[in-house]
């Protein structure tokens, strides 16, 4: 009785550390059986940081060849169809037509939700914070969450082109990178995956509700102002949409890789 307790003991140990790891994020946790889980398997006894990398690295590869398909399915086959093209290139000359002062200092401000201050002083403090606490994970999947967005934008503008709007442009960007939308995206990124990481541990009611709708009302504030600044067209911001929600499951999926490699080499240990 006495060495089944003790067999049993090392085990006990190792899930209580393998539920606080992290603080204990439900979001990190590998599915016994799950994809997470064969992944971490298939890479062997591999450092969790090494596992990581490997599957955020396949997820990101996979997620640019899916993105610059759809951008080459869009800008080749879509905006051939008449009504479509139609409604793409006007709705952002009506917008222009409607421009005032006020309207366009609000653009500017949805254009800095998820432009190039705001979003790397949130990574850098978000980053600092949690590295600080050695919530290791937590860092990473808020940092690479955008990384895996931006890095997919970039790559998508290399191969499909497609010119910004024929209207006034109240920014000086590249021309032919209108698609797809990199703020509609990277604002998905930072605040849905910040909604889905907080409700995820620590939201319950009406905090669940009041975090998502913020998390969700964001992004159309930011394609709207794209699209009345001039840079980008309708179907521009909705291609950014998949892009950041893809970008969110890759680096989730990549985190409970590297917690199911942790989770083994836990069990060595105390084995």
């Amino acid at each position: 009785m006495e060495a089944n307790v003790a067999a049993a003991e090392p085990q006990l140990k190792v899930i209580e550390r393998t539920d606080g790891r992290d603080g204990g994020i439900p979001l990190f946790e590998p599915r016994p059986g799950g994809p997470a889980e064969r992944f971490s398997n298939a890479m062997g006894d591999r450092h969790p940081i090494v596992a990581f990398f490997a599957a955020l690295i396949s997820g990101y590869l996979l997620l640019a060849l899916a993105s610059v398909a759809l951008g080459l399915l869009v800008t080749d086959v879509l905006l051939d169809v008449g009504s479509v093209q139609r409604f793409d290139e006007q709705f952002p000359h009506w917008l222009e037509g409607e421009r005032t002062d006020g309207l366009t200092d609000a653009s500017w401000v949805g254009t800095e939700l998820a432009g190039g201050y705001l979003i790397p002083i949130a990574l850098g403090l978000i980053g600092l914070v949690m590295a600080v606490l050695r919530k290791w994970r937590i860092a990473a999947y808020v940092l690479f969450a955008v990384a895996v967005e931006s890095a997919t934008y970039r790559v998508t503008t290399l191969f499909v082109e497609r010119r910004r709007p024929e209207v006034e442009r109240l920014e000086s960007l590249p021309v032919d990178a209108s698609y797809p939308s990199g703020h509609t995206a990277a604002s998905i990124a930072l605040y849905c995956g910040l909604a889905l990481l907080l409700t995820s541990r620590f939201a319950h009611g009406g905090w669940r509700i009041l975090i998502w709708t913020i998390a969700i009302a964001i992004p159309p504030i930011v394609a709207l102002s794209r699209i009345y600044r001039g840079m980008h067209h309708p179907i521009d911001t909705l291609a950014g949409v998949p892009i950041g929600i893809a970008a969110i499951v890759v680096v989730v999926f990549a985190c409970r890789v590297a917690g199911a490699a942790m989770a083994r080499r836990e069990t060595a240990e105390a084995g």
